[in-house]
């Protein structure tokens, strides 16, 4: 798919993300995680900034995402939750930031859209500050058969309709990256993976960024 079409997604979607932060969706998941993150923050995908309301008050966010409805809905977020908060309206894929320029990394969900996610990860690990964090919350596929073959088997449908995989082994995109995993806590048969990890500036890299 596109990324102009992905995009084009994403923006119609926008309000269903923002109903899904007024209903605090995923919230015992987001809070357990964001309220980790320190300093300055990069928010990938940052959506309709449902995780605003977790950051603490000394935080300063960077927040991307490639669709501007959905950027318009984090304003509205940041706002009402009193983040400090500057956003740009881009594809992380494209973007470049300059090494170590964040003390926290943070994606929720997003994973499941890139088409390469390891690059991105990679790119996380450039980014991040040598004792920063890296804050994932992520879904894919099960380990439990049965709803892996149901997640592989709508996984064309997902894709077309939301531009989501429902079957991305994270297990293996963390490994082939260049991230450092510290903690990783399971839910929902595993489709559900919260993860608190560093960067790795120490290997000469599985994942090379041309």
């Amino acid at each position: 798919m596109s990324n102009e079409k992905l995009i084009q997604k994403f923006n119609k979607q926008a309000i269903v993300y923002e109903m899904r932060r007024r209903k605090q969706t995923e919230k015992k998941w987001r809070e357990k995680l964001i309220r980790c993150a320190k300093g300055t923050v990069l928010e990938v995908g940052a959506g309709a900034g449902a995780n605003f309301q977790f950051y603490t008050e000394d935080v300063v966010v960077t927040a991307v995402d490639f669709s501007k409805e959905m950027l318009n809905k984090a304003k509205e977020a940041a706002a009402e939750s009193g983040v400090r908060a500057e956003f740009i309206h881009s594809d992380v894929e494209s973007l470049s930031f300059p090494d170590d320029s964040f003390d926290t990394v943070v994606s929720t969900l997003t994973l499941c859209g890139y088409e390469d996610p390891v690059k991105v990860l990679t790119s996380f690990n450039k980014w991040c500050k040598r004792d920063g964090l890296i804050l994932l919350m992520e879904h894919g596929i099960s380990s439990n058969r049965f709803v892996g073959y149901l997640q592989s088997a709508i996984d064309p449908v997902s894709m077309k309709v939301s531009g989501c995989h429902l079957n991305r082994n994270l297990t293996r995109i963390f490994q082939q990256s260049n991230i450092r995993m510290n903690k990783v806590e399971h839910y929902l048969l595993d489709t559900v993976q919260l993860v608190w990890a560093a960067p790795n500036k120490d290997i000469s890299g599985k994942y090379t960024l041309n």
